[in-house]
């Protein structure tokens, strides 16, 4: 059955009472046999059939039939927020892009600083929760729940992002540029930059931003920067245009949301920019996944739900059956869902959008002065 039949008739709902046969259109449920040596997607598809198993099936599905389906040419922004590089997480976003899975990415900016320690070759390792944190400081060992690390691996990675600044433009830049920048660094320096999603990204120029710049060793180290006199600052401002300008180009805009946090809210106001302060309709976008731990009901937005999404026109209406939320822990479905979209999808053309930004910044300026009435 196709992802999206059993939502068919319901989205008439309004239009038409639902009877008995409309209630009981969706696949019958089955206790299937687990064999050995399933495939990923063989257990999705068998396996995951209600609760949080059956919105990730659907998730998965509805990423690799519809947004990634050619015909439907959707540009993909994935947004990351938790501590999911310092967990291997990297490994699952490099095969995304590599795929053209994934466009553009918004990120913490913790992310993508533990994300240089793999290519640096400074070791993370796997460890218990339940250890002495006054004894693992005293030993100079840094916890991430139960990820442990020397502390001189924040030192040597300051050290790094700092002697990348030097080659810098000393202005004003977007946090595109920045994380190009460090990616590239990591092409040349790093020792293991098939690990990083920076160095990769660098290489098939997937524009990475960060909404809080300064919430991070990276803007901890630019701020350093400035106080030994360097004109060198992230434009919060620049991102606010430059991914406005993505999702305005695009035939529809689909979204992966890891955790939510202000990566989230930075993707979804892309729209309400657009008609809410540019006076551009839009319309809203159009696929949505979200992976949270977040409930709606603590009014926080890493919780908030895509219909509360659809009164801010973050969210067309009529696609919320192209809406899942799944809740779970990124760790275990990101690979899940990986792995069903390289196993269902075919790899597409990569958009290389980073080097496009100045093309699509003169169309969303184009668009903006047409709708007041003057010329740019």
């Amino acid at each position: 059955m196709h992802h999206n039949d059993h939502h068919k008739d319901n989205s008439n709902a309004d239009k038409h009472e639902l009877n008995q046969s409309d209630y009981l259109s969706g696949a019958r449920i089955i206790p299937r046999r687990v064999h050995a040596n399933m495939t990923v997607a063989e257990l999705i598809e068998q396996q995951f059939q209600a609760y949080n198993s059956a919105r990730l099936n659907e998730a998965a599905r509805l990423y690799a039939e519809e947004m990634l389906a050619p015909e439907k040419d959707v540009t993909i922004g994935l947004t990351m927020a938790g501590a999911l590089t310092p967990a291997g997480l990297g490994g699952c976003v490099i095969t995304l892009m590599e795929n053209g899975f994934v466009d553009f990415i918004i990120s913490t900016g913790a992310n993508l600083y533990h994300d240089m320690h793999h290519a640096l070759a400074m070791s993370l390792h796997r460890g218990d929760f339940r250890l002495d944190d006054t004894k693992l400081q005293e030993e100079g060992v840094i916890r991430i729940y139960d990820i442990l690390f020397e502390d001189k691996v924040l030192l040597d990675t300051d050290a790094f992002v700092r002697e990348c600044l030097k080659s810098l433009p000393n202005r004003p830049i977007s946090t595109s540029e920045l994380h190009y920048h460090l990616g590239n660094q990591l092409l040349k320096a790093g020792v293991n930059p098939e690990y990083s999603v920076l160095a990769q990204a660098a290489r098939w120029n997937v524009p990475i931003y960060t909404s809080s710049p300064g919430d991070s060793s990276i803007g901890m180290n630019v701020a350093r920067n400035a106080l030994d006199g360097s004109l060198l600052t992230l434009d919060p401002l620049a991102d606010v245009n430059e991914t406005t300008a993505i999702v305005h180009s695009a035939t529809r805009n689909g979204v992966i949301i890891l955790g939510g946090g202000s990566p989230k809210n930075f993707y979804l106001q892309t729209q309400p920019q657009l008609w809410e302060v540019l006076g551009i309709q839009k319309g809203g976008h159009d696929y949505f996944v979200q992976i949270t731990a977040d409930a709606p009901h603590w009014g926080g937005l890493s919780g908030a739900t895509p219909s509360e999404a659809v009164s801010w026109g973050k969210i067309k209406p009529d696609q919320l059956n192209s809406a899942v939320v799944i809740y779970g822990d990124s760790t275990i479905v990101l690979p899940l869902i990986t792995a069903y979209a390289v196993t269902k999808a075919q790899p597409r053309p990569r958009k290389e959008l980073f080097v496009r930004r100045e093309e699509l910044l003169q169309e969303l300026k184009e668009a903006y002065f047409a709708g007041k009435g003057v010329r740019p």
